[in-house]
């Protein structure tokens, strides 16, 4: 993918990523980053969420490579998520992008970026900045 291949209201590709708890366990352990509200049901519903919950680094980090995906070699100069609602491990959610903005100077473009829980709440909105080599 390269800067003239993208148009003004492109959709990525939607993606569902792999929220399983093993894989958010690795995370996790990974990221340094083990909360009793990340790894265990039981623990997560003693502090009030329906079940375990996926860790917001780890949200941003699954938009990171879905952006990735759609246009590797590019870079990623920010991406800023707000957390809208607890997404929950073991569940099925998935991962939307559009690009919003084109800028020819830099070759750059604009994306808003959403993780859709399994019931249909936007658990995850955000924006990023992605520039392309020339």
């Amino acid at each position: 993918m390269q800067f003239r291949d993208v148009e003004l209201g492109d959709d990525l590709p939607e993606e569902t990523p792999d929220v399983s708890m093993p894989t958010v366990t690795a995370f996790c352990e990974a990221a340094k980053h083990v909360f009793e509200r990340f790894i265990d049901h039981e623990a997560a519903r003693k502090e009030g969420f329906p079940s375990a919950i996926v860790p917001g680094i780890m949200s941003q980090g699954l938009l990171a490579a879905m952006i990735h995906r759609w246009a590797p070699g590019c870079t990623i100069r920010e991406i800023d998520t707000v957390f809208r609602g607890a997404l929950l491990v073991d569940s099925h959610v998935t991962m939307t992008g559009a690009v919003t903005d084109l800028n020819e100077d830099d070759l750059s473009v604009e994306l808003d970026l959403a993780i859709i829980a399994e019931d249909g709440r936007t658990g995850v909105i955000g924006t990023a900045q992605v520039t392309f080599e020339q």
